[in-house]
């Protein structure tokens, strides 16, 4: 697996497009892996001090990622190196997408991402710029449909994504309207650990869950989990954390995903981050679902966790763990070998699958058939590891052999 892993890593980028921003000092690349089946997608993140290496590295793990989720593409992906912040933000991205347009008409197809927001920014931004939608590239380089078709597909695609749940087994309120892409990744994190459990042996219901994170994917990991009768013993985001280590009720965690701020908790009962930093990765835990930024996650604070009885970790967050390099450092490789951990690619994979799912002629719409669309396809890919390697560690090893058999 290393010798795939350093030789994927190592070829080069097909496609490096850079832009300088005319009016400010932001800087964007988009970064195609390859157009491995006639196109490549990724999603557009913006943050201040973001380069290309960055991007490249997201580029490669999209490709992997694709593996699973499909469609059969290439990766790719947008960054901006600008405060997401700034004022003048909406004005960037107009200029960004009128300047990569070409490209999202005829191989690429884009979303949203960090500071990016899919509904809000991309559609609408990519629309003015003549763009019929932002996955329309993959459209036209991968499944080359006639005009007609390409018109109902994108129309699926485009009402698909944006969904108002109906059904409350999948929404935390149904008055509030949350949609498909609010929900989709967080289910997809949860979805992973039930399977896990049913597969290698064992029961979600009754294990303690620590997550780390409360934007969209982790607040609603911890409600699907808590859903399914896992006890959540611990929440952590970048304000603070909540801790009860007999689990929080499915009403209180129900309750903390409706009053979140953003992609903090609100809490009466906020513990100060650095004590809730101290606490958590000692509290005694089956499940740890990391949903918060890349690269956190540090080599003592696993142990930590594993003294505490840890035994699956469900990724949320691409490369949770604090290591330089791109897919498998050290901490990655240290935790693979002493736990479960189920890879980014395959447990936060619901939205790639979604873009796929309505990409395909008509599916069901319904909020059952979606969602059980991107559990199964979650459930086909841990049994796959499983097959090759019933073990309950080198589960991550496991997964990128099959994925990187696929792509060299």
């Amino acid at each position: 697996m290393k010798e795939l892993l350093k030789k994927y890593e190592n070829k080069k980028p097909e496609i490096v497009f850079n832009w300088k921003d005319a009016e400010t000092d932001a800087e964007g690349w988009v970064v195609i892996n390859s157009l491995r089946g006639g196109a490549a997608g990724g999603g557009t993140r913006m943050r201040q001090g973001l380069d290309m290496n960055e991007v490249l590295s997201l580029a490669k793990t999209m490709e992997i990622k694709f593996t699973v989720s499909g469609p059969a593409i290439g990766g790719a992906k947008s960054g901006i190196n600008f405060n997401p912040k700034d004022p003048r933000k909406k004005g960037v991205l107009e200029r960004w997408y009128a300047a990569v347009s070409p490209l999202l008409k005829s191989y690429y197809g884009t979303g949203g991402d960090l500071n990016v927001d899919e509904i809000h920014e991309v559609i609408p931004i990519t629309e003015e710029s003549g763009v019929w939608h932002p996955q329309e590239g993959v459209f036209t380089g991968h499944f080359k449909p006639t005009e007609a078709d390409k018109i109902n597909r994108i129309g699926q695609l485009r009402h698909g994504v944006i969904k108002v749940l109906e059904n409350p087994i999948y929404s935390p309120n149904v008055v509030k309207k949350y949609t498909v892409a609010d929900m989709i990744t967080g289910f997809g994190v949860a979805e992973a650990v039930k399977h896990y459990y049913s597969i290698y042996g064992g029961d979600v219901k009754g294990k303690r869950a620590v997550v780390q994170g409360f934007g969209n994917v982790g607040a609603a990991a911890a409600f699907y989990l808590s859903q399914m009768g896992a006890k959540i013993v611990g929440i952590i985001d970048i304000v603070g954390g909540v801790i009860n280590e007999e689990g929080f009720t499915f009403e209180e965690i129900s309750n903390f995903f409706l009053s979140k701020k953003g992609n903090t908790i609100e809490a009466d009962n906020l513990i100060p981050f650095e004590e809730a930093n101290k606490r958590i990765w000692t509290i005694n835990t089956e499940i740890f679902a990391p949903c918060a930024a890349s690269r956190l996650i540090t080599k003592n604070q696993i142990d930590e966790m594993i003294d505490s009885g840890l035994e699956v970790i469900s990724c949320g967050a691409n490369v949770p763990f604090a290591d330089k390099e791109i897919f498998f450092g050290p901490i990655m490789e240290h935790t693979d070998s002493r736990v479960s951990l189920i890879p980014d690619f395959i447990s936060n994979c619901g939205m790639a699958r979604v873009f796929a799912y309505f990409m395909e002629r008509k599916v069901q719409m319904t909020d059952e058939a979606i969602f059980n669309d991107t559990s199964n396809i979650i459930k086909k890919a841990i049994e796959k590891v499983h097959g090759k390697n019933p073990k309950k560690t080198g589960v991550s090893a496991t997964a990128f052999e099959i994925a990187l058999n696929q792509l060299i």
